[in-house]
């Protein structure tokens, strides 16, 4: 079961990958990343590594990606001509990507007291890392969130001169 879900995952973030450069509008890139992000996440779960995973999801195609979203959107806004066109098949596409990743999180579900468990004593690795975060580098983090900062208020002021 294990080495399946190895392969799917690998291979979904495989073609998101090559979608990431291959598409054309630059949103369209941006979403393939986040579904690439996703899969990679689902990847370190597999690896028995959830903090890594957690911090996946939840720093680069959570936060990040929203940023990178938001850029996006105020510099390159879609044409309303184009999107009524791509309303017709997204519909169809969402049912079948949701479909089939309800099928695929099932079983993880039905698993979940196991996996807390196993998560649970995991707990001494995960506090000393939030410790050497916030104790010992705690200036590389500041200062990582001022660059993030800085990078939100020039997009807004490139964003504010073409409007």
């Amino acid at each position: 079961m294990e080495s399946a879900l190895f392969y799917l995952f690998g291979t979904i973030s495989l073609i998101a990958a090559i979608s990431v450069v291959a598409q054309r509008r630059v949103f369209y890139s941006a979403l393939s990343l986040i579904i690439c992000l996703c899969a990679l996440s689902a990847l370190y779960l597999l690896l028995k590594a959830p903090f890594i995973a957690a911090v996946q999801v939840i720093v680069y195609a959570g936060a990040i990606m929203v940023l990178f979203l938001f850029v996006i959107m105020m510099l390159d806004p879609f044409a309303a001509a184009r999107l009524t066109d791509k309303k017709k098949w997204l519909g169809s596409l969402s049912v079948v990507l949701g479909t089939t990743m309800l099928t695929l999180i099932l079983p993880f579900l039905s698993s979940y007291p196991r996996n807390l468990m196993a998560a649970q004593a995991g707990v001494v690795g995960t506090e000393r890392i939030g410790r050497a975060i916030f104790d010992e580098y705690v200036l590389p983090f500041e200062a990582t969130s001022i660059l993030i900062l800085v990078g939100i208020i020039g997009a807004v002021i490139l964003g504010k001169r073409r409007a």
